[in-house]
């Protein structure tokens, strides 16, 4: 279903509910653009290149670092 069309929906709909039901309407819709705005900024684009290319390395045959020793680097870089 194409976006303008259920623009059309909703318009046609809102009329015929009661204040109090559009208000529930307002709160969800509200959640719904607070939750894209808090979800869509978590990460900019280079630092998903930068894992983009680490997940690649990786696949091909990277070495990794255990648990407990990038705890330790990261207590040691934290401390320093």
């Amino acid at each position: 279903m194409k976006a303008a069309s259920i623009e059309k929906q909703i318009n046609n709909y809102l009329p015929q509910l009661t204040v109090n039901q559009k208000k529930a309407v307002l709160t969800v819709v509200k959640t719904f653009v607070e939750d894209q705005d808090v979800n869509s900024n978590d990460y900019s684009e280079e630092f998903k290149k930068e894992l983009d290319s680490r997940d690649e390395e990786y696949i091909n045959g990277g070495k990794l670092v255990s648990e407990t020793e990038a705890t330790k680097r990261i207590n040691k870089m934290i401390n320093a």
